[in-house]
């Protein structure tokens, strides 16, 4: 496996508060890599970070995909997005009065480059891409199974379905590395076994990279080829899911107390 994604000694500080001190890490190609941590331990920072939703106070981020190595730190939100990195967030944001298909045709606009004037005036390329758009959303909805709920609107979706669909719009991007924030978060043990199954075939179909930071850890240890572990801003440990479970500083992180 090659490296595609290098993270060298990245901080954020928000005035005195030291949110991600110098943690550096890194992800491989087709690789499933679990970040853990007890609460405020800042892993949604450092998801922020690495999505450009936030910039860094320092440190360096450096994807070496399709385009060959770029530094990512200082690019916008959008920017990276467009280079193949895609997320979830804790609370869905699906468009809810659009339709299922809707919503993962509105993540394909960027790849099918579709034209101002032509969406303006309605021109017959315009109708002809849309087409294309939504055969292929179809395509991927077929693919788990929610062909059935192309014309529903996203907000009369059960919960997990939400989930579900939220993960596949990611996927209409054609990303290089997908990061799931909290995946299983309000979901019951029925919901959670499902989508265990779903991030194992989503990885697996698609060949991509996923990080995933998750509470559950039945989940985690289910689906991670490796784990970090994040505690007050820093890395604290790094290793398989079986070197994790038997780490004692890890272990103290999370019951707060001398093993």
């Amino acid at each position: 496996m090659a490296g595609l994604l290098k993270i060298d000694n990245l901080a954020k500080k928000f005035g005195g508060l030291t949110a991600v001190s110098n943690v550096s890490m890194h992800l491989n190609q087709n690789e499933l890599v679990a970040l853990i941590g007890p609460n405020g331990a800042g892993k949604t920072t450092l998801f922020n970070l690495l999505t450009g939703v936030i910039s860094a106070s320092s440190g360096s981020i450096v994807l070496d995909g399709r385009n060959g190595a770029v530094t990512l730190n200082g690019k916008k939100a959008s920017q990276i997005a467009q280079m193949g990195l895609a997320r979830t967030f804790q609370n869905i944001r699906l468009f809810k009065e659009m339709t299922v298909v809707e919503n993962v045709m509105v993540a394909m606009t960027d790849r099918f480059n579709e034209n101002f004037f032509s969406s303006i005036f309605r021109t017959p390329a315009f109708y002809k891409k849309e087409q294309m758009m939504k055969d292929e959303a179809l395509k991927l909805l077929t693919i788990f199974n929610l062909e059935k709920q192309a014309e529903t609107k996203a907000k009369n979706l059960p919960y997990g379905i939400q989930r579900r669909l939220e993960i596949v719009r990611t996927l209409a991007t054609n990303p290089q590395i997908l990061f799931l924030d909290e995946p299983a978060a309000g979901m019951n043990p029925e919901e959670t076994a499902d989508l265990t199954r779903l991030i194992i075939k989503v990885q697996k179909m698609f060949q991509i990279t996923i990080l995933l930071i998750e509470h559950d850890m039945s989940l985690v240890m289910n689906v991670a080829e490796r784990i970090y572990v994040l505690d007050h801003g820093s890395l604290l440990a790094e290793g398989t899911p079986a070197e994790i479970q038997d780490n004692d500083q890890v272990i103290k992180a999370y019951l707060g107390e001398e093993v």
